[in-house]
C-alpha cells in the first residue's frame, strides 16, 4: 500500500525528478481516487449543456458516472448515476429532459433534484414504512458554477470555488466569456467528443499546463498547414510568451507577458474566411475599449487536476477521466461565442475538428506520445527509472502583477510541469484543506525552487 512517506519519494521537486511509478503503478492509481478525486474540485460540465427545466447531462468525476440537472425550478445539482435500491446505472442516455429518472431495474424513480419519487408496490410491498427520505440519489456536497462553467467535489468541506482557482481565474475567463470583453458568453458547440486511449491520464494535464518542448512532434501538421489562415496550426502569434504558474495551487499554463488592453495588438487571424476575420477584428476592437485598462493574459493551461484548456485557436476544454492506470477517456468540449454568427459556428467547427478530438491531426500526435510513453514506463525496469523536469530548474521567479504566480520568464521551462506534481504530491500525502490552501504551515515544507535574488547567497 502506498504511505504518506511513498509519495515523498516518487515526487522530488527540488531535484526536478520524479518516479516513473507516479504514472503506470496500480496502487499509486488506487491512491489517486481516494486522495485526489474524491476531493478536489472537478470539472462537470457547463450551463449551456443543461440550459431549460429538467434538462439533464451525465458527466464523470473520477471513476464516478454523475448526473448534471437542472430542475424544474431551475436549480443545478448533480448526483452519482447508481440507483439507491441494487446500484443499477440509473440514466442510460448521454443527455435529454426528462421529469423522472426510473431505474430500468425495479423501476424506482427519481425526481431531477434527486429526491426518490415513486417505488413499485409501496403500500402492498413495503406496507408504506420504507422512508422515502433518506434514499434519494448520492448528492455531490459542493457544487459551483463560475461564468458558467459548472464544477463538483465529493468533499462537503472543500473550500470556495474561487478560492482554489485562485489566480487562474483570469485566464480561465479568456475561454469563458465573449471575445468581444463581455462576461459569461461561451456555448458548447454542438456536443462533446469522447474517446479512450491506453495512456495515463497525468499525462494529458502535464503536456497542456506548459510542456512547449513537444512541439517538435507536430512538425508534419506544421507543414500540412492546417491553420484557418492557411498555414502552420494556428493563426500568427504576438511575441513575449512564457510559462506561468501558481506553485500553491497546482495550476499553469503558457502565454503571453500580461499587457494592457489597450496595448495588446492581435495579428489577423482566418484569413481564409473573411467574415470570420473581420467577425474577430470587430470583437478584438470592442474588447479593447470595454476592457481598458485590464490585463490581457491568454494562452493555455491546466486546472488541477484534469481539466485544461485552449482560450482561442482552438477554444476549447479537455478533461481526462482515469478508466485505469494505463487507460484515460477524454473529453473535449469547443467552445464558442453564444450569439456568434452561424458561419462563423461552422467555420470554427470544421477548423475545431481537424484540429482536437481523436481525428485532429495536432491530437494525435499528443495520444500517440502518452500512450507510448505510457507503454514504455510499464516494464520492471522501466518502473525503477525517474522522470526528468530540470528545465528552467531554479530560474522561476515571482510575477509581481498577480499575486501567488510565478513566471520562467522564457516559453521553454518545465516549471509548470513540476508545480503540477508538486500539487499531486500534496493531495497524495493526505493533507487538511488548511493545509493544502495554505492556512496554516507546515513545518519542514519544501518551498517550490525560485532564482535566488542577486547577492543573496546560495
Amino acid at each position: 500500500m502506498i504511505t504518506k512517506e511513498d509519495v515523498r519519494d516518487l515526487v522530488d521537486v527540488p531535484g526536478g525528478t520524479v518516479s516513473r511509478k507516479v504514472f503506470v503503478d496500480e496502487e499509486v492509481y488506487a491512491r489517486e481516487q481516494e486522495h485526489i478525486f474524491r476531493r478536489a474540485w472537478l470539472f462537470l460540465g457547463h450551463e449551456s449543456q443543461i440550459p431549460a427545466p429538467n434538462d439533464y447531462y451525465v458527466t464523470r468525476m473520477g471513476e464516478d458516472e454523475v448526473i448534471l440537472t437542472r430542475t424544474g425550478d431551475g436549480r443545478i445539482c448533480a448526483f452519482l448515476n447508481s440507483c439507491t435500491h441494487r446500484g443499477m446505472k440509473l440514466c442510460r442516455y448521454d443527455q435529454g429532459n426528462t421529469r423522472v429518472f426510473t431505474c430500468p431495474y425495479h423501476a424506482w424513480s427519481f425526481a431531477t433534484d434527486g429526491c426518490l419519487h415513486g417505488v413499485p408496490g409501496f403500500a402492498e410491498r413495503y406496507h408504506e414504512q420504507l422512508d422515502k427520505s433518506q434514499w434519494g440519489l448520492a448528492r455531490v456536497p459542493s457544487l459551483s458554477v463560475y461564468a458558467g462553467s459548472i464544477w463538483g467535489s465529493w468533499d462537503p468541506d472543500a473550500p470556495p470555488l474561487e478560492d482554489y482557482l485562485g489566480g487562474m481565474r483570469m485566464w480561465l475567463d479568456f475561454a469563458l466569456d465573449y471575445r468581444d470583453g463581455r462576461p459569461n458568453g461561451a456555448l458548447v458547440l454542438a456536443g462533446v467528443q469522447k474517446w479512450r486511449t491506453r495512456c495515463n491520464w497525468k499525462f494529458a494535464p502535464t503536456n497542456f499546463i506548459g510542456d512547449v518542448a513537444h512541439v517538435v512532434s507536430h512538425r508534419s501538421v506544421d507543414m500540412v498547414g492546417i491553420g484557418p489562415s492557411g498555414q502552420g496550426r494556428r493563426d500568427r502569434k504576438v511575441e513575449g510568451a512564457s510559462v506561468f504558474g501558481w506553485p500553491d495551487l497546482g495550476h499553469g499554463g503558457t502565454g503571453w507577458v500580461g499587457a494592457r488592453e489597450e496595448d495588446y495588438v492581435q495579428p489577423p487571424s482566418f484569413g481564409q474566411f473573411p467574415a470570420v476575420a473581420e467577425y474577430f477584428r470587430k470583437a478584438r476592437a470592442e474588447r479593447r475599449e470595454r476592457r481598458r485598462g485590464e490585463f490581457h493574459f491568454q494562452g493555455k493551461g491546466t486546472i488541477f487536476p484534469n481539466m485544461s484548456f485552449h482560450e482561442e485557436q482552438p477554444r476549447t476544454v479537455i478533461v481526462a477521466h482515469p478508466v485505469g492506470a494505463h487507460e484515460t477517456e477524454f473529453w473535449r468540449y469547443y467552445l464558442v461565442d453564444r450569439d456568434a454568427p452561424d458561419e462563423v459556428k461552422d467555420v470554427l467547427r470544421r477548423y475545431f475538428m481537424s484540429y482536437s478530438g481523436p481525428a485532429g491531426l495536432t491530437e494525435q500526435d499528443d495520444l500517440e506520445n502518452w500512450s507510448a510513453a505510457t507503454t514504455a514506463s510499464r516494464s520492471p525496469v522501466a518502473r525503477l527509472q525517474r522522470f526528468n523536469y530540470q528545465m528552467g530548474l531554479g530560474h522561476s521567479m515571482p510575477y509581481a502583477d498577480v499575486p501567488g504566480c510565478v513566471w520562467a520568464g522564457q516559453l521553454h521551462s518545465e516549471q509548470n510541469q513540476l508545480i503540477w506534481l508538486k500539487r499531486w504530491a500534496e493531495f497524495m500525502e493526505g493533507r487538511s484543506w488548511d493545509e493544502l490552501m495554505h492556512r496554516v504551515a507546515i513545518p519542514g515544507d519544501v518551498p517550490f525552487p525560485l532564482a535566488q535574488p542577486v547577492g543573496a547567497p546560495a
